[in-house]
C-alpha cells in the first residue's frame, strides 16, 4: 500500500514562512504547530527568499490552466461546427 503525500497550497506555504519571518516565532515551534516538518518549513522559507512570487508554482501555471482549458473550448467548437455542416448538407439535398 502505498502512502498518499500531502499537498500544501501555496497560500499556506507562505502564511507558515510569514510566521517565522514576521512573528519571529522559531521553525521547530511553528512547524509543530502547522504539523509539518522542520525541513519542510526550512525549505518554503528558502524557496520564498530565493523565487520571491515565482515559489510554489504547484502542478503548472494559471497561464497553463487556461490555456488548457481554452484548449478544450475550441475543440467543442470545432466538433458542433462539423455536425452543423453535415446537418446543412443533409436538409439541404432535394427531396426524394
Amino acid at each position: 500500500m502505498s502512502r498518499q503525500r500531502k499537498t500544501y497550497s501555496a497560500d499556506f506555504k507562505q502564511q507558515a514562512v510569514r510566521l517565522v519571518t514576521e512573528r519571529g516565532q522559531s521553525i521547530a515551534q511553528t512547524a509543530r504547530d502547522l504539523g509539518v516538518s522542520n525541513n519542510m518549513l526550512s525549505r518554503w522559507k528558502q524557496q520564498l527568499e530565493t523565487q520571491g512570487d515565482r515559489a510554489f508554482p504547484g502542478h503548472g501555471h494559471p497561464h497553463d490552466e487556461e490555456l488548457a482549458k481554452l484548449r478544450r473550448e475550441l475543440e467543442i467548437a470545432r466538433q458542433e461546427r462539423d455536425i452543423l455542416k453535415k446537418a446543412v448538407s443533409i436538409f439541404s439535398q432535394a427531396p426524394r
